[in-house]
Formats: structure tokens, C-alpha cells, sequence
């Protein structure tokens, strides 16, 4: 089917999921949509490769959308503001520097760099919001709060804005069959986010969604 539109939720470092979900599950076109939900990088080991592989999309002008992850959002705090590395490290980010083979962010290659600035906070695609966490329901303009984007999801939302909307973000790991619910029952808001990188049980999956067809991928 041509012109398919796929979600995908939280990668970290899971090189093997995602080649294993775009080039034999999804089997990958330039009529295909991509859309990643954030958090690339950070607590598994091959943060380097999932950057590269998604670059290299990128540059063989595949229609690619690359939403920011509360964890490229520490690293980019990190590598402006020393202060911050602590926290980085602590979230994983030891793991990142480690597959990139650097000691610290100050020797982080410039296509990386380039790649976590132009990250954009969510993205609107006819009726679906696509987002890391989610939105702040509070406030006039929800698309104004780039933390809560980042760091904060919901089950429902009630803001004129958002009502209307199916909302998709990662973010906060749930067992696949709370995003199999979620899809069967046509939830406004659905979590991607498979807990790629746990190896407890009911986790460990990379989660695709067509948003058309609401067919839901997985990859161990």
C-alpha cells in the first residue's frame, strides 16, 4: 500500500529492533511516511548506530519526521550547560557517550549535533497529534509548553485544542496489550512506547503504528 504513515515509539539504542522494524516488517518505501517519537539514544548499546541509520534515511530522502525525546533533550542540556551532565549520565547517557566511542560531548560529531537541534517538539498530521509524552491540557496553547511535551503524558485531554485529536507519543513503557487496547477501542491517545530496551517481562518490544489502518507492528 503506498503512502502508508507510521509511527514508531521509543528506541533507545536498540539498533537490531529498528533495522529488524523498518526493513522487514515495514519493508520501508519513499511513499511511506516515518514518524519517530523520540528518545533515539540513551540506556541501550547502540545509540551511534539507530543516529546513523536514521541520518542515512534522512539523507536518501525518505520522508522522515523526527520528534524530540525527553533524553535528546538532556543531552542537549548536557552539552550546553556542564551542570546538567550529571543528570544525562544518570538517564543513560553513559551509554551513548560509550557507542559513540567519546568521553565526553564536547567531542560529539557536528551531524550529531545538527540532528538533536532540528528535532521539532510534536507534529500535526490531519486529525493526530504525534508527540514524545504530551500536552499540557492546562493552558490556552497546550503546543506552547515544551516541557510537558517532553516529560509528562495523559490519558485523556479536554483542552479545546486537543479534544478532537488522536494523540500518539511514547515516553512512559506500557505492555504491548495496553497499546493493542488503546488502537481496538479507537482511543484518542495512544502510547507507543513498548519498553524497547527492558528485558522484564511484558516489555521489551519497539511498537510501529500505520495510522490509516491502525495496524500495529512489533519487534521483540
Amino acid at each position: 500500500m503506498n503512502n502508508r504513515i507510521y509511527a514508531i515509539g521509543d528506541i533507545h539504542g536498540c539498533f537490531r529492533a529498528i533495522k529488524d522494524l523498518i526493513e522487514n516488517k515495514i519493508q520501508l518505501s519513499k511513499e511511506d511516511k516515518l514518524i519517530f517519537l523520540g528518545d533515539y539514544i540513551d540506556r541501550g548499546p547502540d545509540s551511534k548506530k539507530v543516529l546513523d541509520h536514521i541520518i542515512d534515511l534522512q539523507n536518501k530522502d525518505y520522508d522522515i519526521v523526527t520528534l524530540c525525546g525527553n533524553h535528546e533533550s538532556m543531552l542537549l542540556n548536557a552539552y550546553t550547560n556542564k551542570t546538567e551532565i550529571y543528570k544525562w549520565l544518570l538517564n543513560g547517557g553513559s551509554e551513548t557517550l560509550k557507542s559513540l566511542n567519546i568521553d565526553s560531548l564536547e567531542k560529539l560529531a557536528p551531524k550529531y549535533i545538527y540532528f538533536f537541534s532540528n528535532l521539532k517538539p510534536y507534529y500535526e498530521l490531519d486529525n493526530f497529534l504525534f508527540v514524545h509524552a504530551g500536552f499540557n491540557d492546562n493552558i490556552e496553547n497546550p503546543f506552547s509548553d515544551n516541557y510537558t511535551m517532553l516529560w509528562r503524558s495523559k490519558k485523556q485531554y479536554y483542552n479545546p485544542l486537543l479534544i478532537d485529536k488522536t494523540i500518539i507519543h511514547g515516553h512512559s513503557p506500557v505492555p504491548i496489550a495496553v497499546t493493542q487496547n488503546q488502537v481496538l477501542n479507537n482511543s484518542n491517545v495512544i502510547n507507543l512506547d513498548g519498553g524497547c530496551v527492558y528485558t522484564k517481562a511484558n516489555y521489551g518490544k519497539l511498537i510501529a503504528l500505520e495510522i490509516k489502518t491502525r495496524t500495529i507492528l512489533v519487534v521483540e
